[in-house]
């Protein structure tokens, strides 16, 4: 069954039936939202139902196909990764954007204004790998804070956007406890902040946090986000790390990510390593040749750290 937030009334007829034959697997339901935004699916079939997010294409289910500087710049979305040319991609993905604040949250049942949702996307899209400070937001938008983090809620409920979370421990240090926000597919991004070829990409200032965003939206599709723990760093007085990945085994792995392929790591990385004590330390670059720099950080691309990094350090 497609589409299934389009006809919530089903639900309480899918409970009967699993009810009445409860063979795993005997119904498969699709839907553009979680379970937290459609509310009748949690409700209605408690312990009956099992979910399983069904992401764009990562770059390692194309990579043999399509180059990795393409993906990052279009995203997974098949029409728009596989249209005939950036022109297509734009077109497809302003009218995804535009269908999704005008039709599809509302068929959820929400009550949202449409340009203010459109322009809270359009903000999101430059605050892209910034921490998040929802009173600014609220004050640069003109709008309730409640307002905010109802959107907020819907659009990462939607797979659209992705709150990351800071890490906490008793260092005693002063942290910052705000999330980073990310839009979760870059073809996304560079459409809402109007950059239009992979050229202009590069002369944007957008480029490092595009590149930051990637990256980690990769890594959560290499690893299972319910056994792993996935943070990002930062102390008031700017020592940081991008992100932090805790596997299931406890080992604590630092990753700095840069969009250049000559990579300088600042002191603040140093000092929070010196802070934590992780087991293993990352730079992850569009296309270095592995390397590892006279402190122990090992420097790698992308597709070596998703293809053999990420198996050592589990």
């Amino acid at each position: 069954i497609d589409e299934i937030q389009r006809l919530p009334s089903l639900f309480p007829l899918l409970r009967a039936l699993i009810d009445k034959d409860r063979r795993p697997a005997r119904f498969i339901i699709l839907g553009s939202a979680s379970p937290e935004v459609l509310r009748q699916s949690s409700e209605s079939l408690a312990g009956r139902i099992a979910y399983t997010e069904l992401t764009p294409f990562s770059l390692l289910e194309i990579e043999k196909d399509i180059s990795q500087e393409k993906h990052w710049f279009l995203g997974g979305f098949p029409n728009a990764l596989l249209a005939p040319d950036e022109v297509f991609s734009r077109i497809w993905l302003q009218n995804f954007i535009y269908t999704f604040v005008e039709r599809d949250i509302r068929l959820l049942g929400y009550d949202i204004d449409v340009p203010t949702m459109q322009r809270l996307l359009k903000m999101l899209a430059h605050l892209h790998s910034s921490t998040l400070n929802i009173s600014d937001l609220s004050r640069s938008m003109g709008i309730s804070i409640p307002t905010i983090n109802k959107y907020l809620d819907l659009l990462e409920g939607s797979f659209l956007i992705r709150r990351l979370q800071p890490y906490f421990n008793n260092a005693g240090k002063r942290l910052v406890k705000s999330p980073k926000i990310y839009i979760r597919d870059t073809g996304i991004l560079h459409n809402l902040a109007a950059i239009s070829s992979f050229d202009n990409l590069f002369g944007n200032p957008l480029i490092g946090a595009s590149w930051e965003g990637y990256v980690i939206e990769q890594i959560y599709r290499c690893i299972d986000n319910k056994s792993w723990n996935i943070y990002f760093y930062r102390t008031q007085t700017g020592v940081e790390v991008d992100l932090i990945l805790i596997s299931p085994s406890g080992k604590m792995t630092f990753i700095e990510i840069k969009s250049t392929n000559t990579p300088k790591l600042s002191k603040g990385f140093y000092l929070s390593v010196a802070d934590l004590k992780p087991h293993y330390q990352y730079v992850i670059t569009p296309n270095s040749e592995k390397l590892i720099n006279s402190e122990g950080v090992t420097i790698c691309s992308l597709i070596a750290f998703l293809k053999h990094e990420i198996t050592i350090i589990q």
